[in-house]
């Protein structure tokens, strides 16, 4: 049984630490090969967090083992190699293929303007601003994140007040919508005209799979959490903010936008193409006020280019993760004289070329869309290895008899909010593709929806157990899991964090974000 470490043994583990991550040509797992630079601050994290919001159960391994590749490196020292394996290249092909996906979105977003110039301008100027952010390193990505999140946080905060306003009738037209199109017609909708309670679980549970593609990327502050400077302080300060952000952007936004326009708008139709489909630019274009949209489309713009910008680093840094732990070629390891995994950033981004699959061809768009989709599903199914492999941490400090109060983070309900969290999404996973069953036709089937909603969860037994057959590993034993390697509960605080707030408005700042 372990038991904890006394202070001189501690003043002794941290020299130890100290030493490998000063040895040069050794990285941050204790491991021969390059390491990346931690120019990630305290600001630039609380901000990415509003970008994506965290899942409480990445978070709670990673502040206390803030490893380079996050959760796929947790997985390998908690679960087994196999299982980093799959769910390293599961993450890494989510994040390359809706990285075009991002782009498009950001091109659609400019045709609000201008529809007259091919979409492959736009694309190709959005690309550019994204590779270019990455190959800043991590210090120019955390501070264009930060100024984006910024702009999210103003935007989001104004339009909820101007909701609030608009619906008690403070607009030009002086219309008071108040709930009316919760009466008619009603918060839900019936799903494919199906009266009743049934049509309107269908209709709740058919969004399901589209509201996760929202959620997506909740666990990029775990993957930079090895490039982030002081993390004993920076990732619990993330976690512990997390839950009014979600009720503020998430519950919130939601709410605002449910009483503003109707669900039966027309167009609120995503097959438009247009922004003009975004339901705050309806609510506002319907109160009569003009120059407000543009501003509000802007806006989402900035958003669009983040997300680009956060799915090149998230693809990037997963596949530097998977050669690190020898899942990939050794060649993504390497990295620049500030640390950057150049040869990694430069293979996400040739990827981004995809987008161009959508600009003038009606079909390849369509068949882009059936990759996009399938990223939701990659999503949740990260969700689930990362909740798997919280439970497995969670166990190895009870029978190595760890005292999880000795963690720089420790969570309420555990580990059943995990149980519920794992289980929700795999029932989620499981009858994501449901409608394709729906008054089922062979001659009419959807194929491409069946196969787009359970082609991942059929490929991925097959990257897990042929890994593990050919290689001939095993599970890592509960006695034998490694709390101690790359740890930050006993070191020092590191040097370079944003130091103390000196004025009021700092304050409110870091009291806010």
């Amino acid at each position: 049984m372990a038991t904890e470490l006394s202070d001189v043994e501690k003043q002794s583990l941290n020299a130890h630490v100290a030493a490998v991550q000063g040895e040069e040509g050794m990285n941050d797992l204790g491991l021969r090969g390059e390491s990346l630079h931690k120019g990630l601050k305290s600001r630039h994290i609380q901000m990415i967090s509003i970008g994506g919001l965290e899942p409480e159960h990445s978070q709670r391994p990673v502040s206390q083992l803030p490893l380079p590749g996050g959760h796929i490196t947790l997985a390998q020292r908690f679960v087994d190699p196999a299982f980093s394996f799959m769910m390293g290249w599961n993450y890494w092909y989510n994040w390359t293929i809706v990285l075009p996906a991002e782009l498009n979105a950001a091109a659609v977003l400019i045709g609000y303007w201008n529809s007259s110039i091919n979409p492959a301008v736009w694309i190709t100027i959005c690309g550019l601003v994204a590779v270019t952010i990455n190959f800043g390193g991590s210090r120019v990505y955390g501070e264009m994140e930060f100024w984006f999140a910024i702009i999210k946080v103003i935007a989001i905060v104004g339009l909820i007040i101007l909701g609030i306003i608009l619906s008690a009738g403070g607009g030009p037209d002086h219309v008071a919508i108040g709930f009316r199109y919760w009466r008619n017609p009603g918060p839900f909708v019936q799903y494919l005209g199906m009266a009743g309670a049934k049509g309107r679980f269908l209709g709740y549970w058919a969004v399901l799979i589209q509201a996760a593609f929202s959620f997506l990327g909740t666990e990029i502050v775990a993957l930079a959490a090895g490039e982030t400077k002081n993390p004993k302080k920076t990732i619990p300060r993330a976690i512990k903010r997390v839950y009014i952000r979600i009720l503020l952007f998430y519950i919130l936004g939601t709410f605002i936008i449910g009483i503003l326009v109707s669900s039966s708008d027309p167009r609120l139709a995503l097959g438009t193409g247009t922004a003009a489909s975004s339901p705050f630019v309806i609510a506002i274009s319907n109160s009569g006020i003009k120059a407000l949209p543009g501003i509000v489309n802007a806006c989402l713009l900035t958003s669009a280019w983040s997300a680009a910008s956060s799915d090149l680093y998230t693809s990037s840094r997963g596949l530097y993760a998977l050669a690190v732990n020898g899942n990939a070629p050794k060649i993504f390891t390497r990295v620049n004289r500030w640390g950057l995994p150049y040869v990694a950033v430069i293979t996400g981004s040739l990827f981004a070329l995809l987008s161009y699959m959508s600009a003038g061809a009606a079909k390849a768009s369509e068949v882009f869309n059936w990759f996009a989709n399938m990223t939701s599903v990659c999503g949740l199914i990260t969700w689930v290895g990362i909740c798997f492999t919280y439970l497995r941490f969670y166990k190895g400090t009870k029978i190595q008899g760890i005292d999880r109060k000795s963690f720089v983070y420790t969570a309420p309900l555990q580990p059943y909010l995990t149980y519920y969290a794992m289980i929700f999404c795999m029932i989620i996973l499981f009858f994501n593709g449901w409608t394709v069953f729906y008054d089922y036709n062979a001659k009419d089937f959807d194929h491409a929806t069946f196969w787009t909603s359970y082609i991942p969860i059929i490929i991925l037994p097959f990257t897990y157990f042929g890994y593990k057959f050919t290689r001939n590993v095993k599970f890592q034993t509960y006695q034998s899991m490694d709390y101690i390697t790359g740890s930050r509960g006993g070191l020092v605080e590191e040097e370079g964090d944003d130091g103390p707030k000196k004025n009021f408005f700092q304050k409110v700042a870091a009291a806010v974000v």
